[in-house]
């Protein structure tokens, strides 16, 4: 009983810091995200310590509900998210996916090898800088009302692109921890499964749900369409993660699958509390975990500094150059949407340092740098596609 109050209060605290922080950053004319994100840093382990670390740790209580809240909010966003969409920006969004990708990847080796690190740990800390955490943008473009632009559609599909590279480089940096170099076949059938799961879910979906979605009302429940596509959301979550995908992939796939029923915006009316519910659990969480000891020296605050502005460059300078077809003020809202790394990077830095390549204070900076992005980006873009009038859909193939 007494663990089951602990549990109880600690849902409690996370989930009134939530409601606090978003308030108090909405009223500051800044996205409701920041606000979670800055909660869960006040309540953490670091500072008012209402958390304590074991209850963060993965497959905690709080993380699991963290976890099925990004989960949600990747559905929710999939399910405002039609496949014809995406289509319309697919070399845009792949060219810019790409460039995310490289582009960091390459500046934070340099950098890293240059602090001392052997190239084959500088590979390590670098694969950190590369994937974009969807949850972060999908949320301010989410609030914005803004997912319906044209340069939503190519932040959101150049992430699903953005995840699979950095799954593939992430897998290369690991094997060559061992020394023994890394398997290629091995790697190009992980890509070719990852690749192959999107195209049958997200293409075969489609057109399954297209088609006929009148069996989701079979069953007597008035909720059981929202019950159905749930399960799917789940059960393609968890098949993302076999394939060494995030598993937001699958539930935004799920989303888009569910975009084509004729019952799509019920759906988006009955996810809306629980998304009110759940998703504010991620962000605090993110927020709680990084490690503000580590990072009282001068020294470490210079290399977070210059950490940070190298992500937050090599990013912009990705997404930007990536979609130039759309216009220089369009590309730096893309540019921007891709810049957060989120729970991305604070996976990575966790690896890095299970598997003994750096030390605690590398550790903590990378994390910091990972939650430094999601904090500071989200009020850059909300004020770029506020000055920015809204650009119609049209195909940039």
């Amino acid at each position: 009983m007494h663990h089951a109050n602990d549990i109880l209060l600690s849902l409690f605290l996370v989930f009134v810091a939530a409601q606090v922080g978003a308030e108090v950053a909405q009223r500051l004319r800044l996205p409701g995200v920041v606000g979670e994100i800055a909660a869960g840093c006040a309540i953490g382990p670091s500072l008012l310590g209402w958390l304590r670390p074991e209850q963060i740790l993965p497959g905690t209580p709080l993380d699991v509900l963290a976890e099925i809240g990004v989960v949600l909010l990747l559905f929710s966003v999939g399910l405002e998210t039609r496949l014809d969409d995406l289509k319309k920006v697919g070399k845009v969004a792949f060219l810019v996916g790409v460039l995310g990708v490289l582009i960091p990847f390459a500046m934070g080796s340099v950098w890293a090898h240059g602090s001392g690190f052997a190239w084959g740990k500088s590979m390590f800390i670098a694969a950190a800088f590369v994937a974009t955490s969807a949850g972060i943008t999908a949320r301010v473009l989410q609030e914005l009302g803004a997912l319906q632009r044209v340069e939503s559609k190519v932040i959101l599909g150049a992430a699903v692109i953005d995840d699979i590279l950095a799954m593939l480089l992430l897998g290369v940096v690991v094997s060559l921890q061992g020394g023994g170099g890394f398997d290629l076949a091995n790697l190009l059938v992980v890509l070719g499964s990852a690749v192959g799961f999107i195209a049958l879910v997200g293409l075969g979906g489609a057109r399954v749900m297209r088609w006929n979605s009148t069996w989701l009302e079979k069953p007597h429940s008035a909720h059981s369409p929202l019950a159905i596509v749930l399960a799917i959301c789940l059960g393609l979550a968890w098949l993302s993660t076999l394939l060494g995908l995030a598993a937001i992939i699958g539930a935004f796939l799920a989303g888009m699958i569910a975009s084509e029923t004729r019952q799509q915006h019920t759906l988006e009316q009955q996810t809306q509390p629980l998304l009110a519910l759940l998703t504010p659990f991620f962000f605090v969480i993110t927020g709680s975990k990084i490690d503000l000891a580590q990072l009282a020296g001068g020294q470490a605050l210079l290399m977070l500094a210059v950490v940070t502005a190298i992500a937050i460059v090599s990013k912009l300078a990705g997404g930007w150059l990536g979609s130039l077809a759309l216009g220089r003020r369009s590309a730096a809202i893309v540019g921007f949407g891709m810049v957060p790394r989120g729970e991305v990077g604070v996976v990575v830095a966790s690896l890095g340092l299970a598997a003994g390549v750096f030390s605690d204070r590398v550790y903590a900076i990378i994390v910091a740098m990972s939650l430094l992005t999601a904090m500071v980006t989200p009020p850059i873009l909300a004020w770029l596609l506020r000055r920015h009038p809204v650009q119609l859909e049209t195909s940039v193939d």
